[in-house]
């Protein structure tokens, strides 16, 4: 199975991936934007474009990475990214399960206010690229083809984690660390995600 965690740039789609990565034993935290990464460090000045995604080879790399994960692997798949364009969702989602992959979607939805609080939590004002992206987000976010839909303007990580199992069918491990511990955690998480664009 494949969870792929949809949503604006701070919607906390990193966070409930490693939370849901933390508490499912048999799962990997798999990351479509690192092939990005390389295609652009890889390409002459003229050749790269604004956005990874808008790369043909980007969107067959993800593909093929996940049919494999899927047929090598009996992990659940976690993958934190944010697609709003339903072409190149199809792209990647849609065929994977045409091919029978099963594909779990979810998107977490948030206010405009709290996606700019949260991102300020994470060092980037409102002049970043993330912040300047909300708009798009949250209009392309709303098709029918990017549901199920998890609000979470008023969810903890923990509610929202709680949330996607409960829809995907899958049963969490308890959580027993401190919440000194759980913080730390997420902290960890928060600042190994940390990205500049320019």
């Amino acid at each position: 199975m494949i969870l792929w965690i949809n949503g604006a740039f701070g919607s906390g789609k990193t966070q409930a991936a490693h939370e849901l990565h933390r508490r499912l034993p048999n799962s990997y935290v798999y990351d479509p934007e690192n092939a990005g990464y390389f295609i652009r460090s890889n390409l002459p000045p003229d050749a790269k474009r604004d956005d990874f995604q808008h790369y043909p080879m980007w969107r067959e790399f993800n593909y093929a990475m996940f049919k494999h994960m899927d047929r090598e692997s009996d992990c659940i798949i976690i993958a934190p990214m944010t697609v709003t364009n339903p072409e190149y969702f199809d792209e990647i989602v849609g065929r994977l399960r045409r091919d029978g992959v099963q594909v779990r979607h979810f998107t977490l939805c948030a206010s405009r206010e709290v996606l700019l609080k949260r991102l300020r939590s994470r060092y980037e004002g409102s002049n970043s690229w993330a912040a300047q992206q909300i708009d798009r987000c949250i209009s392309g976010l709303s098709q029918e083809v990017f549901r199920q839909h998890i609000d979470t303007d008023r969810l903890s990580i923990d509610e929202v984690v709680s949330v996607i199992a409960g829809q995907a069918g899958i049963q969490l491990l308890p959580d027993h660390r401190s919440r000194a511990r759980k913080q730390l955690d997420r902290m960890k998480t928060k600042l190994s995600h940390v990205r500049f664009f320019g």
